[in-house]
């Protein structure tokens, strides 16, 4: 059953969150229904911009549908990540989205609040809650690049007059996290303090993490001893510096990397196993199955595993 992000934010808040996953393709949404299914969890399904143009709109939205249909139990919310306005209003349109993010952070204060609006008032008519974001986060994601020394935490001022001003339902904080494959740099660490704050000013107000994969040194060094060539020592987010954050308004944890890492292990070490290989269901049929041992272990660490039941409960 799809709902919107903001039924899951009103059950959830300060009790648990919900583990926001992007997805490209079809093992990685089976793999993430498997693992929730698995888990008892409750989840959000992200596609980007980047993940549309990759499969084509209309394949991600007929897939998002099958897996809702082969496992009819879950609840979750379909939700655009980092769209332009332009993108925002077209998965508005569509209406197989529940939640779009418009990410005007890149903007001056005032365009970013005047975007968002736009896109508030257009997704609150057709019942579509809506994300935006302030700070900048370094790293890269999707069309938008922002360098480490360009990189700027969320002002708690700045956050309670962005959310009064727009309307908007959630809100991506800049605390310490980062993009893609800026994690490699090991120096991102979570500001608890920054969001403690910035909760004080928007009490009940649901958070975003964004770029909060943890990259496990264990994926990077086998990936390396099948061939690949990632920098060693990386590090993501600490888990349980997501674990404290849950109580200061941190209601989505966006996930990405980690799922990229198991994509990246399971084919090179398949490959390099089996040189002789060619059939690609076979490689495939591991991802789905260590896709969702990952959901389902995120699942436990963010505390939304065993409340689904919960959850049905109170949306009924």
């Amino acid at each position: 059953m799809i709902v919107t992000t903001k039924a899951l934010y009103d059950v959830a808040y300060g009790k648990y969150a919900l583990g926001a996953y992007n997805v490209n393709n079809m093992e990685q949404i089976l793999g993430l229904f498997e693992g929730c299914q698995r888990a008892r969890s409750p989840f959000i399904l992200q596609i980007s911009k980047g993940a549309r143009k990759y499969a084509g709109s209309g394949m991600m939205d007929a897939m998002i549908r099958a897996a809702e249909a082969r496992y009819p139990d879950l609840i979750f919310s379909t939700h655009l990540d980092h769209g332009d306005e332009k993108t925002c209003m077209d998965a508005i349109a569509a209406g197989t989205y529940s939640s779009v993010m418009i990410d005007a952070s890149h903007e001056p204060f005032a365009e970013n609040v005047a975007s968002t609006r736009r896109v508030v008032e257009a997704a609150h008519a057709q019942g579509v809650s809506v994300e935006a974001e302030l700070g900048k986060l370094g790293g890269v994601e999707e069309h938008i690049k922002v360098d480490e020394k360009d990189a700027r935490l969320t002002d708690p001022d700045e956050a309670e007059a962005f959310v009064k001003e727009t309307g908007c339902d959630s809100l991506a904080v800049a605390v310490g996290t980062s993009h893609g494959a800026y994690k490699f740099s090991g120096t991102q660490g979570l500001h608890l303090d920054r969001i403690a704050e910035i909760q004080k000013r928007l009490p009940r107000y649901p958070f975003v993490l964004h770029g909060a994969s943890s990259v496990p040194a264990d994926e990077v060094s086998r990936i390396n001893a099948a061939g690949g060539a990632l920098k060693e020592g990386a590090k993501g987010v600490n888990l349980a510096d997501v674990g404290r954050a849950i109580p200061l308004g941190v209601t989505k944890i966006n996930i990405d990397t980690d799922g990229r890492l198991v994509w990246t292990r399971v084919h090179r070490e398949f490959f390099r196993d089996k040189p002789e290989g060619f059939d690609l269901r076979k490689p495939g049929d591991i991802f789905v199955e260590e896709f969702a041992k990952m959901v389902e272990e995120r699942s436990k660490v963010l505390l939304s595993a065993g409340q689904l039941d919960t959850l049905r409960a109170a949306l009924a």
